[in-house]
């Protein structure tokens, strides 16, 4: 049986190991540098940055998702934003991976939320093919852009 449940700080190791699985399933190893010391403010601090729910299966973590809210000025209302969904090999095509999209689908609409949105690395087409199933569209105008590392220390005028 999936469920979901909120994480708690006690969770902040297995978040980290979540994302550490997620960062290799997406071809980048190397690329997380974050700590559970990071994890802990950026979840559990004042003010939290973000939030994340745990799927478990028959009571084992499978999987977790981290979101925040941002917001539209064209709606004028918030929107949920799905920074990572991972679900580990072993639980795949059981359910964890739609119960944490329906999830975040109810607390969007319980906050009131006009959209929920998230990306997708645009080679992982198990996941895109899962996406769609579940009704999302493709934003194909919108291009992800990014600063960060010496571009971002630049522009603010601080290198």
């Amino acid at each position: 049986m999936i469920a979901i449940r909120p994480a708690t700080s006690g969770d902040v190791p297995l978040i980290l190991a979540l994302v550490r699985e997620l960062a290799a399933y997406e071809q980048e190893p190397d690329g997380v540098t974050a700590t559970e010391a990071l994890l802990e403010r950026a979840l559990f601090g004042a003010p939290a940055l973000a939030e994340a729910a745990i799927a478990e299966l028959d009571g084992a973590p499978v999987g977790f998702a981290v979101f925040f809210q941002n917001f539209s000025t064209w709606t004028g209302r918030a929107s949920l934003y799905l920074e990572d969904l991972f679900v580990r090999e072993t639980a795949r095509g059981r359910g964890a991976g739609k119960a944490l999209l329906s999830h975040l689908a109810a607390v969007a609409l319980e906050r009131g939320c006009t959209r929920f949105e998230w990306s997708v690395l645009d080679w992982n087409r198990p996941a895109i093919d899962f996406y769609r199933a579940m009704g999302a569209e493709p934003m194909a105008e919108w291009t992800v852009q990014r600063l960060s590392g010496d571009a971002l220390v630049r522009l603010a005028g601080r290198g």
